[in-house]
């Protein structure tokens, strides 16, 4: 039973409050105990003040009887156990035990030590020193004594008789003892009352306590346990209930979070498998298709010429034209994009790549009456490219913009111009790795189609990461933090938790946390962590100047693009064109531009037409 967490933390509870309820029953018990102590001290005190008060005039006029008399009477009063009155010497002359008088008192006794520790008669007592607690045998029960010293008043000393010369100042001592059998026993309920209430409290706090930690702790372990062993079965739809905003609430949120994320990770894997495999699949049969292909396109041709008197057997037969053209295309952009490749990079004149691609679809651009524009800059230089995939990428987007104009005709304008810019907003980070060399692109997370960067974070008992825009002056970044959180107190890796906090400073703008992080070989990039900010820094990107580019842009009057499907655009086997496209044609550009260090973005409207942006750096 205790290995389990609950009953674990219960008996770490029960027994803290076993401890902590017997300290302060043993204090509150010797505080009890001192307090009637102190109660029948004042009371034997006063008592003994009535018996010296009430027995003065008589001792004054040497009635004996009456003193003894007085003495006999009060001594047998319940509440007390003996009286007795002794001289300077040790000898009883009165006692409410009449067995004792003119017995002489063992001065070594506990009853009498205090007052002759000094082997005399001490004058001066204080309260504390007056009394004693002892036992007249060892079974006995516990007595309180209280000894008040006779002093010579001046009406003893000077009276007729002068019994005691002046110079003496204590004539005897007066004894009071009384039992403490009912203190002993109020003691001792006391002592029991508070045991049974300290038993009672350490029941009901462990039941308490165990019924709460029972709920709050014991069934969310329990149930992210379950959890975790349906996410190991492979069930990554399993969701714990995200009711509770403490801490478990926390790790129950990041747990779905977590398999979310696993079942993207796990969906992005098949599909990385499935690209892979169509592949090796295009690589491997498209010679074995394309033959038999062609074979079906020519003798279907043939046949649609020699049928042309025949239009049910022609109708059929365009059919079976336009699927095999349709199929050699598929195969063609599968093979465009599974042999994308390291570029053979060489000196290129663009403007003789740009006039080789609109020859290859010149028919194309013929057919469907669309004319073809070239506003080419007269200063734009060579620029070290691979030129054959360069002109790959170019005829694709011939080809889309013929797509996107349709029958009707339209017109598509090249236009070419040389650039000098800033680096920043145009630099994207393709790696950032933490002090021990792990990745922080993260390719779930995409950010105008290009992966983000994601850095863990944690401010004011919050927890969740923070998505960071991979073009380096751009902050489009994505906080995964409640929208209160401004300021973030640890900035870590997420794979294994080493900090990108910058020490000892703080953003320049707003005060806020700074992270740092590394490019490989472009030194280090820093930023702020508060979302209101757009401080960034990267020293060695900014101080290398400007960059010259060479920008080409492909404009076409057709019908545009919605904007909801611009961020996919990009993506492998997405396509605005339903059954006719195959969603390769624009990754096929994606990575060959990317692979030239370029970038390729779309400024689109529905009904107005589209613009692909080229940037390619003069330098490589």
């Amino acid at each position: 039973m205790f290995r389990k967490l609950g009953p674990k933390l219960t008996l770490a509870v029960g027994v803290i409050v076993l401890v902590t309820i017997s300290i302060f029953s043993f204090f509150n018990t010797r505080a009890h105990r001192r307090s009637l102590l102190a109660e029948v001290e004042r009371h034997a005190s006063q008592l003994s003040g009535a018996v010296v008060a009430g027995t003065e005039f008589d001792m004054l006029l040497n009635q004996r009887d009456r003193v003894h008399e007085t003495i006999t009477r009060m001594g047998t009063q319940p509440s007390i156990q003996r009286i007795r009155v002794m001289n300077k010497t040790g000898e009883v002359i009165y006692s409410s035990d009449s067995t004792e008088i003119g017995a002489m008192v063992d001065k070594q006794a506990e009853s009498c030590f205090q007052c002759h520790s000094a082997d005399q008669p001490l004058e001066r007592l204080a309260m504390r020193e007056r009394t004693r607690v002892f036992r007249v045998h060892p079974d006995s029960g516990r007595t309180l004594g209280i000894v008040t010293p006779i002093y010579n008043q001046p009406t003893c000393s000077q009276a007729a008789c002068h019994a005691h010369p002046p110079t003496q100042t204590v004539l005897g001592v007066l004894d009071v003892t009384l039992p403490l059998a009912e203190v002993d026993r109020d003691i001792r309920r006391g002592q029991a009352g508070v045991l049974l209430l300290g038993v009672a409290a350490i029941v009901a706090l462990s039941v308490i306590i165990g019924l709460l930690v029972s709920r709050w702790v014991a069934r969310p372990v329990q149930a992210l346990v379950a959890a975790t062993r349906h996410v190991a079965g492979g069930d990554l739809s399993y969701v714990i209930p995200e009711t509770r905003e403490d801490e478990l609430g926390m790790l129950a949120r990041s747990f779905n979070n977590m398999t979310r994320k696993l079942a993207e990770a796990r969906l992005q894997l098949f599909q990385s498998d499935k690209l892979v495999s169509l592949g090796r699949l295009a690589a491997g049969v498209a010679h074995e298709i394309n033959n038999p292909l062609t074979g079906v396109l020519t003798y279907s041709s043939f046949l649609l010429k020699r049928t042309k008197d025949q239009p049910e057997i022609q109708e059929d037969l365009k059919v079976i034209v336009r699927e095999t053209i349709r199929s050699r295309e598929i195969v063609k952009s599968l093979l465009d994009f599974a042999r994308q490749s390291v570029p053979k990079k060489s000196p290129a004149d663009l403007h003789e790549v740009i006039a080789r691609a609109a020859a290859v679809v010149e028919n194309q651009f013929s057919l469907n009456h669309v004319t073809l524009v070239k506003a080419l800059g007269a200063d734009v230089p060579q620029i070290t490219v691979d030129a054959n995939q360069l002109q790959q990428v170019f005829i694709n987007l011939f080809v889309n913009a013929v797509d996107a104009i349709g029958p009707a005709g339209g017109t598509v304008t090249v236009t070419t111009a040389r650039l000098r810019l800033s680096p920043v907003g145009i630099t994207q980070i393709k790696k950032a790795q933490c002090p021990k060399r792990h990745s922080l692109v993260n390719a779930d997370v995409r950010i105008d189609g290009k992966p983000s960067i994601r850095l863990k974070v944690r401010s004011e008992g919050s927890e969740g990461f923070i998505y960071l825009d991979p073009i380096f002056g751009k902050t489009r970044h994505q906080f995964g933090l409640p929208p209160d959180v401004s300021k973030v107190v640890q900035v870590t890796c997420p794979d294994c938790s080493a900090s990108l906090v910058v020490e000892g400073t703080s953003c320049p703008d707003c005060g806020s946390t700074i992270y740092a992080f590394e490019v490989p070989t472009r030194g280090m990039v820093e930023g702020c962590t508060n979302r209101a900010c757009t401080w960034q820094r990267w020293s060695a990107l900014e101080e290398s100047g400007d960059r010259e580019f060479v920008e080409v842009r492909v404009a076409d009057t057709g019908s545009g693009i919605a904007k909801e499907d611009i961020p996919r655009l990009f993506e492998p086997f997405f396509s605005t064109k339903g059954q006719k496209g195959t969603g390769l044609g624009l990754a096929v550009i994606w990575g060959i531009i990317d692979n030239h260090n370029g970038t390729i973005t779309v400024e689109s409207e529905p009904g107005a037409g589209s613009t692909f942006v080229i940037r390619l750096p003069v330098e490589p």
